[in-house]
């Protein structure tokens, strides 16, 4: 059984990002870029099953410039076996995302593909579903664990009212939640190891689907500092500083 693990690079979250002068974006020119922390849980996860014996080959795919093959060389630091970078000069809106994963797990014969349930710099939580749509595949989103069995994979997912477990026949598309598991730390032989494992790099343009962006940003902005709060010794203090903020009368 082949996995295919989708992988997206985000801003280093140590490092401040700013806005572009004209608002049109953030400027990600100097701001170094590392593994999404929900597709890290994924990588996890799919080494983990190949460890217990039941997978034969770990593929992950990102998408963007050049510079993502360090991404790339994360996961397969953790253990996957291979790596996909798909070069993009821009980055990709969650369907033209899916279109591109939807053809290379088909050109691969994966039977699962494992993603992150949302990347942590856009918040968009649609590119799974979006996949699980164009494949026809079952889905199985937020997942907190994942048993593959005789009839499939067994998937307990994080639902607002607790936890609910589902059945899915394979294939199937799996996104991963923060309480899946916890990712191992890269050993130094692992990652010098990772430096000798392929990475084939494909053009987005030369896959087919249509990239065409149908998202449009407006205006991005710095959000408003908040006054910082004060503290008062009595009500009738607080009660002299709201009538002076204009607060109340």
């Amino acid at each position: 059984m082949k996995i295919i693990i989708a992988i997206k690079g985000v801003p280093d979250f140590t490092v401040p990002v700013r806005v572009k002068p004209d608002g049109s974006g953030t400027d990600m020119g100097a701001v170094r870029r590392v593994i999404n922390p929900f597709d890290e849980i994924a990588v996890e996860e799919a080494v983990r099953l190949k460890e217990k014996g039941t997978v034969t080959e770990l593929i992950a795919v990102t998408m963007g410039l050049p510079a993502a093959n360090e991404v790339l060389r994360h996961a397969l630091a953790m253990g996957a076996d291979r790596g996909i970078l798909v070069e993009a000069a821009e980055d990709l809106q969650p369907l033209a995302t899916a279109k591109i994963l939807a053809h290379l797990v088909r050109e691969a014969g994966a039977e699962i593909c494992l993603l992150g349930k949302q990347a942590v710099d856009t918040d968009n939580n649609q590119t799974g579903q979006m996949l699980a749509g164009i494949l026809g595949w079952s889905q199985g989103t937020f997942a907190s664990k994942v048993t593959l069995n005789t009839e499939g994979v067994e998937i307990v997912r994080e639902v607002d009212g607790g936890l609910e477990t589902v059945q899915l026949k394979l294939p199937a598309v799996i996104t991963t939640d923060l309480r899946l598991n916890l990712p191992r730390y890269l050993s130094l032989p692992n990652i010098v190891k990772a430096k000798q494992k392929p990475i084939k790099i494909i053009a987005a343009s030369s896959l087919g689907p249509d990239l065409q962006s149908r998202q449009q940003v407006i205006r991005v902005s710095i959000p408003k500092r908040e006054r910082a709060g004060e503290r008062v010794s009595t009500p009738a203090a607080l009660l002299e500083k709201l009538r002076a903020a204009g607060v109340v009368r």
